[in-house]
């Protein structure tokens, strides 16, 4: 059935319209991007008489692959604007609605070509049009004689178009504010542009060096009233501007960066693009607190669809914590020492999921967490942006953006705390992540001193990783130190063991000499259970947990201040105290002999609640046999 679209609408559009809301048919769309993170249509659309290029904005992606808009169908322009690119006028598509989805191509278009007469014609026809729209309030009578459909656009106040200067002098720069336009509107064909929005998240600030040398980076995240994402990143100059003015939970008015493809390896957000603050960008604090933006946005899963995800996925979730592991020291592949952290959370889908707590998670929320089910009080956690892994079944762990909402007050929480507590803290739950021993780190299982050799642990290419609850009985004295470099290579003190040089220090690593040098403990010390005894070696973290005081103050106690009474009655004070010990066994060549060399990581008083638990938790494993 024959329709009228908008006369004159593609010239009136490329001569600078926005707000005429043209009706227009779609002769053709095509993928020009086969890259799924940043797949872009563009169309050509017709207004019965010329026709014109289009870009589809990603977020109307979803409508072409559902057919809403396909070859043919008549649509209604709501917002778009007409740019310049490599010479070649585009016109951008932000928002649309489909009028007809599929409808014969009208008239008999041709390209359009731009010229000044054409463009003026067209502006002043538009103006006219939309001055009769608005003078006429009376419903327009339909032409018996034909089969002819009016499609009416949505009433506007008419275009006026700017005046055109032609060789009149200087033209004013343009310092109206700009438009503030929502999250998702946003591409790199517009021009000037503003949002306003909440921080969500606030990454760290980051050093780097590459091949155009040193350079710092920061980004935060943000979320607007209508729901869309963006992050937006900063270097260098730009980080000391605006890295302290940034506060999670504040709303800013930003403007005047650009947009780039965002890196998915990096960027989790639901959206193609991220934006780049430099020197002319405009970053402004909102005083006034705007309630249409929420603080923060949730897209929960159920821990019954992490076993299905793919590895290194981002999501959120939400679940009851029923179990905390203590934190413990791990060292990573670069050398720096982290801490690690493991929960247990369960929710209404029958499953549960380890949470790997990294870094300061670990002593911040990770020691709220434990205090609180230590005290027989289970807290609903919701996780913002934790990454799926896949190592010895699926498991969350945090990364820098990931945020963590204790007992948090939305529907979801209340949802869960009703089912916990009416129930559902007694139901069975089928983990998804790796069966390991209550109580203890994953891949740190509970062992006896005896097993340590029955089992023959150590032996393999890599080393065991054991938990042992056991007492010390010997700590050897004569050295429990050595004499250590105090320089900071990065943000690690070297460590290595020094030499005297006349009356200075000299580190062969760091090549340097120093007036004082560190203490730093080599302990060695004998620990024993009821199955039997063994040597075990303890460095400077792990000694400082066992003796309660630094290598330092030790040395100098007993050789400085020579009170060898006062020594060994802080030796005797730590001998027959039990510890959870968190140990590494590793096989080790000595000379032509092989030895396994038992290494202390952690040393952790004994918790009498969390061992009461992991004990009733055997007697209930061995009950079901």
């Amino acid at each position: 059935m024959p329709v009228n679209l908008t006369p004159n609408a593609i010239a009136a559009i490329v001569a600078g319209d926005v707000n005429s809301k043209p009706l227009v048919q779609v002769l053709d769309i095509k993928l020009i991007s086969n890259n799924s993170q940043q797949e872009r249509y563009r169309l050509l659309i017709s207004d019965s008489a010329s026709t014109q290029h289009a870009m589809l904005a990603t977020q109307l992606n979803n409508r072409v692959r559902t057919g809403r808009v396909k070859k043919g169908s008549v649509v209604q322009l709501i917002e778009y604007i007409c740019s310049q690119i490599q010479n070649r006028k585009i016109i951008v598509v932000l928002n649309m609605e489909t009028i007809i989805p599929d409808c014969e191509i009208i008239g008999n278009p041709n390209s359009f070509v731009v010229s000044d007469s054409t463009a003026q014609t067209a502006l002043s026809n538009n103006n006219m049009q939309n001055s009769s729209r608005l003078n006429n309030n009376r419903p327009p009578v339909q032409n018996s004689g034909h089969d002819e459909q009016n499609f009416r656009p949505t009433v506007q106040l008419p275009f006026r178009p700017p005046p055109v200067y032609k060789s009149h002098g200087a033209i004013m720069k343009n310092e109206a504010p700009a438009r503030i336009i929502p999250i998702a509107a946003l591409n790199p064909y517009q021009g000037r542009w503003a949002i306003k929005a909440r921080v969500t998240a606030k990454g760290d600030l980051r050093r780097y060096n590459n091949a155009r040398g040193d350079g710092k980076v920061f980004s935060f995240d943000l979320l607007d009233s209508d729901g869309g994402e963006i992050r937006v990143t900063c270097f260098n100059a730009v980080v000391d501007r605006f890295y302290n003015l940034i506060e999670v939970g504040k709303v800013y008015l930003i403007s005047k960066g650009s947009l780039k493809p965002a890196q998915k390896n990096f960027n989790h957000l639901k959206n193609d693009w991220e934006i780049f603050l430099d020197s002319n960008s405009s970053v402004e604090l909102c005083p006034d607190e705007d309630a249409s933006i929420p603080r923060q946005q949730f897209s929960f899963r159920p821990i019954s669809d992490i076993e299905n995800t793919e590895s290194n996925c981002i999501l959120d979730v939400i679940g009851v914590v029923t179990l905390v592991n203590p934190s413990v020291p791990i060292l990573r592949k670069n050398g720096m020492e982290t801490q690690r952290r493991i929960l247990n959370v369960k929710d209404m889908s029958g499953k549960s999921v380890e949470l790997t707590l990294w870094g300061d998670f670990c002593n911040r929320e990770g020691q709220k967490l434990q205090e609180m089910v230590d005290g027989g009080f289970f807290p609903v956690l919701a996780v913002k942006s934790g990454r799926v892994n896949d190592f010895s079944g699926k498991s969350i762990g945090t990364i820098s953006s990931t945020q963590l909402f204790i007992n948090p007050d939305f529907p979801e929480a209340h949802r869960l705390r009703a089912w916990f507590d009416e129930g559902g803290k007694d139901s069975a739950s089928l983990s998804v992540s790796k069966d390991i021993t209550p109580g203890g780190p994953k891949n740190e299982i509970r062992k006896t001193v005896s097993q340590i050799k029955d089992e023959g642990l150590g032996r393999s290419d890599k080393p065991d990783w054991i938990t042992v609850r056991a007492t010390i009985s010997f700590i050897k004295t004569d050295p429990f130190c050595y004499t250590a470099c105090p320089l900071m290579i990065g943000d690690r003190q070297c460590s290595k063991k020094v030499t005297r040089s006349g009356s200075r220090w000299q580190c062969d690593r760091c090549n340097q000499e120093f007036e004082e040098c560190d203490y730093r403990y080599l302990l060695q010390a004998q620990i024993l259970d009821h199955t039997g005894i063994t040597w075990v070696t303890a460095f400077q973290e792990s000694g400082e947990e066992i003796l309660g005081c630094s290598a330092k103050e030790l040395y100098l106690l007993k050789y400085k201040d020579q009170d060898d009474d006062r020594f060994g009655d802080m030796i005797r004070g730590k001998l027959f105290n039990q510890f959870v010990f968190r140990l590494k066994v590793k096989e080790e060549l000595y000379g032509d002999e092989q030895r396994v060399k038992i290494t202390v990581v952690k040393a952790d008083k004994v918790d009498y609640s969390s061992e009461s638990r992991y004990m009733l938790d055997l007697i209930s494993k061995f009950c079901k046999q």
